[in-house]
């Protein structure tokens, strides 16, 4: 067994073990191929017939601090074993090269989501929690939907970047977008059937003034995945969130969770897309420091109103 960093050659291998490890590795792959950087952050266990059978891959990004300050950090992913190479230590390995690859790329700490936290736990990574809610789906409101809220199409890009850009300018634990994350990476995760909702000012040519992602990860169930409020027009949380509730049932939705930041607008706006809100809290995050110190870490990512939204999955 041989451990290294990929090459172009290893491309279609990996395809192919991406393929037998997740069941949609046409989005893995897609994002993989825009890293230009991917073959030195790419680390592979090599079989002795020159297959890959295990693979990790950092792509540094820059998230904001405690303090709302960007910071390098090392986002691990497209973490991958054959089962017939699996509990061997593979993954151990390439964790260890990873680490000193961002500790010489200057990654301040590295973050990662996964249901299997055991795997990286013995690495330095510590899960943190992320509040939510889960219930029911609301009823549709008596007087109707909003008229105020349509589906995005990408004429909105520009407008939705911007409302990002200020709902999050200081936001603890939240990715700094830039154009080719608008352009590419959002149209992947938030590919049909996830919708993303805008609430504009009244008239045809009405001003966007927020936006909320509605995703569907099962045939019965529905997610709020991300939102964003105009300073001056937090109130449009009430029509987003009515709109969500709605669609989700007309797609065959009866539950649904919230991962959205606890603020006042959003708080008030629950009830519209959940009947019986019930807290809940996920721990699918991990954190591991590599240059900060491990303070500065779990400061960032326990921060009031911290969130890593979908979109910027990796």
């Amino acid at each position: 067994m041989r451990y290294r960093t990929a090459t172009a050659a290893d491309e279609p291998g990996l395809h192919a073990l991406w393929a037998v490890a997740f069941p949609d590795p046409a989005q893995v792959i897609a994002l993989w191929q825009r890293d230009p950087g991917r073959h030195g952050r790419t680390f592979v266990a090599e079989d002795d017939g020159g297959r890959p059978v295990s693979v990790v891959h950092y792509l540094p990004r820059p998230i904001r601090s405690a303090e709302g300050r960007p910071q390098r950090v090392g986002c691990l992913g497209s973490v991958a074993t054959h089962p017939d190479a699996r509990g061997r230590g593979h993954v151990r390995h390439l964790l260890a090269a990873a680490v000193r690859a961002m500790t010489a790329d200057a990654c301040a700490w590295s973050l990662l989501f996964t249901g299997t936290p055991q795997v990286y736990e013995s690495a330095g990574w510590r899960t943190f929690a992320a509040p939510g809610w889960s219930g029911p789906l609301a009823a549709p409101p008596s007087t109707g939907l909003p008229p105020s809220v349509r589906p995005a199409t990408r004429a909105d890009l520009p407008a939705l970047r911007a409302l990002r850009d200020g709902f999050d300018a200081v936001r603890p634990l939240s990715t700094v977008r830039g154009a080719d994350d608008w352009l590419h990476r959002i149209p992947v995760w938030y590919a049909a059937p996830t919708e993303i909702l805008v609430a504009h000012e009244p008239g045809p040519a009405g001003r966007p003034v927020g936006f909320a992602v509605l995703r569907r990860p099962a045939p019965d169930r529905a997610e709020l995945a991300e939102i964003a409020l105009a300073a001056d027009h937090a109130a449009a949380a009430d029509s987003l969130l009515a709109t969500a509730a709605v669609r989700a049932r007309a797609a065959g939705a009866t539950t649904a969770t919230v991962r959205l930041p606890p603020e006042a607008a959003v708080l008030a706006a629950l009830p519209r897309f959940l009947a019986e809100p019930v807290p809940v809290v996920s721990h699918y995050g991990m954190a591991r420091p590599i240059l900060s110190p491990a303070a500065d870490v779990t400061a960032t990512v326990t921060a009031p109103g911290a969130v890593h939204w979908y979109g910027d999955s990796f």
